[in-house]
């Protein structure tokens, strides 16, 4: 026994390791819910991986920083994971469709297309310039340069080539032979240039009678049916939000003054320039890095009281603090022509004072301690409660920011639809108004509806229809009647009035009339002088045509080149757009962020 003992030993130790890891990466005791092989989708069968994802939205989320200068907030955090998400979805398909059709890319497709057709990014790169212009020579002999592949130029142009090519070649077979003819351009010419005036009554029903339509349950339940791709909703949620606010005090904008009035007396003492002091103190982050510069421009750039303040100055001149929405600003013109200005500017934002602030902060800090993310809906009013705040109800819809008192609340909606269930309590948000603490209080999720939660749309849908359907009596009888005598006689026998419109085109709304529909097209379809009906989904329309004017051939003769050249690229981007949309409509998507959050807070609060 003394002898194999250590064999033993060996095995349950390594049994006791493997099981736990076994245990522990795959989620079955709730500490880990992601691990390097869990799937943040499935697009037909095939994974897409939940760290490939994060990295890739990391990677975005920090470029987007870096591009306004300034921290995300979880809002755009989400819709940038969004963006994401469906692109790799994208990618997914494509890389399907290439293998259904046989799209393959050689590497003799890729040296060419490195050599002759290089990215866009590149002709903005300096270093690939002579004399203020791109020089394809000067690119290519760095291309085929060791230091290229040092750099790892050359692994990132294969790699966007091997993306690019195949994606150019199917978007080539899906539109190659988008082609229109003369006569629908000058259809859709004349669209655009025909014009008509008529005369019209309209018709519609009052809320009266269109509540008093009966529409069965068969009807609603046929229509839903009838129309199964119009109920999609994004999700819907009810939140109850509590919040801090930041705002500043009045003695926090007179400091905020006075901070910026010895700025400038650092400035105009010559101690400093004043874009010196741009870069060091301006909070407007993308002019700071500039020395202030806001470039130069005609008047109508900024905000009133800036640009009143901006057209007094001299050149040169450095104004008296200037307030704004946006907070105290000292500014300089650097050149003055006509009504054109180059302008710098210095930017400090109001915000709360040190005591002020550390007041504030220790309020959220106690909100935060008694309720953010427990399990128990109740804390939230307990904390209300207790720091005497306000608990205020808001609907939140999924993909836009929640709103409270006209204002964006920040992280709220993209917290909500993370994988928040019905009671749950958010971490303590933030933005530059306030801190907020958020629950929610009932949730519908995206996506399409089930019958009985658009039952009621449907039905107020069906109830106006039955209404005009009630109407058709009444237009027919004015239509006889006016055809015998005048629509403005037959109108003013019903004591109801005759509207007339002025020009327009096949394309454009009339008021009382509507946009694209049954009676504009009726306009354009009657002789001038004769008179009809159209009904459309808002009533219907009983008219005469005043007068029309057709477009010229021989206008249309002299553009149509051009304008066959703009339609054929617009058809072709429609048909990749349609072909892109009906390839993500079929796909089995199945999308697991949700459940993957909601696993990831469930464990936050247990640990």
């Amino acid at each position: 026994m003394r002898g194999i003992a250590k064999y033993i030993w060996y095995f349950l130790f390594i049994a006791f390791v493997g099981g736990f890891l076994l245990v522990d990466m795959s989620g079955l005791i709730g500490q880990s819910a992601v691990t390097a092989s869990t799937p943040v989708a499935k697009v037909n069968g095939q994974s897409i991986l939940y760290l490939d994802w994060q990295a890739a939205t990391q990677r975005a989320s920090a470029a987007e920083e870096q591009r306004t200068g300034r921290s995300l907030n979880l809002d755009e955090r989400r819709r940038i994971d969004d963006q994401v998400f469906d692109q790799m979805v994208l990618d997914v398909l494509l890389q399907q469709e290439y293998e259904r059709r046989g799209i393959r890319v050689t590497a003799k497709e890729i040296q060419e297309a490195a050599l002759y057709a290089p990215p866009s990014d590149v002709y903005s790169n300096q270093s690939f310039w002579t004399d203020g212009q791109f020089d394809p020579e000067k690119y290519r002999r760095f291309i085929a340069s060791p230091v290229a592949r040092q750099q790892g130029m050359l692994v990132q142009l294969e790699a966007y080539y091997r993306s690019e090519i195949p994606r150019n070649k199917l978007f080539s077979q899906l539109a190659a032979d988008a082609w229109v003819s003369d006569e629908r351009l000058f259809q859709m010419y004349k669209d655009e240039r025909d014009s008509a005036q008529v005369s019209f009554v309209a018709l519609q029903p009052t809320p009266a009678q269109v509540d008093s339509a009966a529409v069965s349950e068969s009807d609603a339940r046929r229509f839903y049916d009838l129309y199964e791709d119009r109920w999609d909703r994004s999700g819907r949620a009810v939140v109850s939000l509590v919040m801090i606010s930041r705002a500043p005090t009045a003695a926090d904008t007179a400091a905020t003054r006075a901070r910026l009035l010895a700025l400038r007396d650092e400035i105009t003492s010559g101690r400093a320039t004043f874009e010196a002091v741009a870069k060091r103190e301006s909070t407007d982050s993308v002019s700071a890095a500039e020395g202030g510069d806001l470039g130069r421009g005609a008047r109508g750039r900024f905000v009133a009281d800036f640009e009143k303040a901006a057209n007094a100055l001299r050149v040169g001149q450095v104004s008296e603090p200037v307030r704004t929405e946006f907070g105290w600003h000292l500014i300089k013109v650097t050149e003055k022509k006509g009504d054109t200005l180059s302008l710098r500017h210095i930017l400090l934002r109001v915000a709360q004072g040190d005591s002020t602030a550390t007041a504030t902060d220790r309020r959220a800090d106690r909100l935060s301690t008694i309720a953010a993310g427990q399990e128990n809906p109740a804390l939230l009013d307990s904390a209300a409660a207790e720091l005497g705040l306000l608990v205020t109800q808001v609907a939140v819809q999924e993909g836009q920011p929640a709103m409270l008192v006209g204002g964006q609340v920040s992280g709220v909606s993209a917290w909500t639809f993370s994988g928040a269930l019905v009671g749950d309590l958010s971490d303590l948000l933030d933005d530059e108004t306030g801190y907020y603490l958020a629950r929610v209080d009932s949730l519908t999720s995206g996506g399409k509806q089930p019958f009985e939660v658009v039952r009621s749309e449907i039905v107020q849908v069906l109830k106006r229809r039955k209404a005009i359907d009630a109407l058709q009596g009444r237009a027919d009888s004015l239509l006889t009647e006016a055809r015998t005598s005048s629509l403005q006689a037959a109108a003013a026998n019903r004591r109801i009035p005759v509207q007339t419109s002025g020009r327009f085109n096949r394309l454009g709304f009339v008021p009382g009339m509507g946009y694209a529909n049954e009676a504009i097209g009726a306009a354009f379809a009657l002789p001038i002088g004769g008179m009809g009906l159209a009904r459309t989904s808002d009533g219907i329309v009983v008219m005469q045509v005043v007068s029309r004017t057709d477009a010229p051939r021989i206008e249309f003769e002299a553009q149509k080149g051009a304008q066959r050249d703009r339609t054929i690229q617009g058809l072709r981007e429609q048909r990749v757009r349609g072909y892109l949309d009906n390839l993500r409509r079929a796909a089995n998507v199945d999308d697991r962020r949700r459940g993957i959050f909601a696993q990831q807070r469930r464990q936050v609060v247990v640990e």
